[in-house]
């Protein structure tokens, strides 16, 4: 099969790979119709996150089972399925605890690569969610964006305490935010604020529910979110994009006694112990515990309620995943769709 691997910072390359196989009982194979670039792709891609190459790249998913193990019993050949990027038993405490992207068997599926034809899938019967029937073509993106932006900027929204009569601002206006701000208004949240300065992102942030845009970012942002809520801050804050200027604006733009969800992957993120301490702020984030959420999203998606897949802003085909990750890492594109 084709599939997508880097070997260096800004060295991306498709080649020949072998086909994936069953590996134990309880694995699956699944043909993907289409696959994506993530922005947490770009941390490697850029080289402040270190891999010795070259690694297979890719960790969001959804497609059609081929193949299944012995000891699957949640799904069969045939079916579409939709699953997280990490995958996980759904049986252990921490996954009954709706933590599934910690779970104590937990399976990276960065580790397996998903920017391919196809993928196996560990641990299927915990991981991966059928829909209902066959997609229709026009909401393959849309499914396919529920197994990380959409559930990742939707847990940062339960996370952050998003909901009716509150304020919420959303700090980073990539496919996770702009899908944070499409799950704050879904949650039933009054008014919601996005930090963009980029008027394609500005335009799809509305698009997707928000009311209010603030172009000014760290101190000069949390300023203005301070002037238009009377001085007091947002009641709810989705930090998704991992820096230290970033996670400051999101607490600094905070209410004492508001809520913080955070999901950027934090790199050289360091918080001020006594400021913290002063700020009176709930903290709650981390990797996104997408399969909690994954039902209720593809329901979503299916009534055609929500149509997550307009973050993806250009679509390749896989053979041009270097040009796709240039897209994104230039800021050209928000979001990259490959089809295989």
């Amino acid at each position: 099969m084709r599939a997508v691997v880097m070997y260096a910072p800004g060295d991306v390359r498709v080649e020949q790979r072998e086909d994936p196989e069953i590996l134990a009982p309880t694995d699956a194979i699944i043909r993907l119709p289409a696959t994506c670039v993530c922005g947490s792709d770009l941390w490697p891609y850029r080289g402040v996150e270190k891999r010795d190459g070259p690694v297979p790249m890719g960790h969001e998913y959804a497609g059609v089972v081929e193949e299944i193990g012995d000891e699957v019993t949640s799904v069969e050949p045939g079916q579409f399925v939709v699953g997280s990027f990490f995958a996980s038993d759904n049986t252990c405490e921490i996954c009954r605890a709706g933590y599934q992207s910690r779970c104590v068997n937990a399976v990276p599926m960065a580790s397996v690569g998903t920017q391919a034809q196809r993928a196996r899938v560990p641990l299927a019967d915990g991981t991966l969610v059928a829909t209902p029937g066959m997609p229709r073509a026009d909401l393959i993106p849309d499914l396919l964006a529920a197994s990380d932006v959409l559930g990742t900027g939707w847990f940062a929204a339960v996370a952050a305490e998003a909901g009716p009569g509150k304020t919420v601002a959303v700090v980073g206006d990539g496919a996770v935010g702009l899908l944070g701000v499409l799950a704050a208004k879904q949650l039933g949240a009054e008014r919601i604020v996005a930090f963009s300065r980029h008027a394609d992102r500005q335009r799809l942030a509305v698009e997707f529910g928000a009311t209010d845009i603030v172009t000014e970012r760290g101190d000069e942002g949390v300023a203005k979110i301070k002037e238009m809520t009377g001085g007091l801050g947002a009641h709810s804050v989705i930090e998704a994009v991992g820096t230290q200027e970033s996670m400051m604006q999101a607490v600094r733009s905070t209410r004492p006694g508001g809520h913080i969800g955070y999901v950027g992957v934090a790199h050289g993120v360091a918080l001020p112990g006594l400021e913290l301490f002063y700020a009176a702020v709930h903290l709650h984030g981390g990797p996104a515990p997408v399969r909690r959420f994954l039902p209720d999203l593809i329901r979503l998606i299916w009534d055609r309620t929500i149509r997550p897949g307009r973050v993806f802003d250009l679509e390749l085909p896989l053979e041009q995943a270097a040009e796709g990750y240039r897209a994104m890492d230039e800021r050209r594109a928000v979001k990259v769709l490959l089809r295989p």
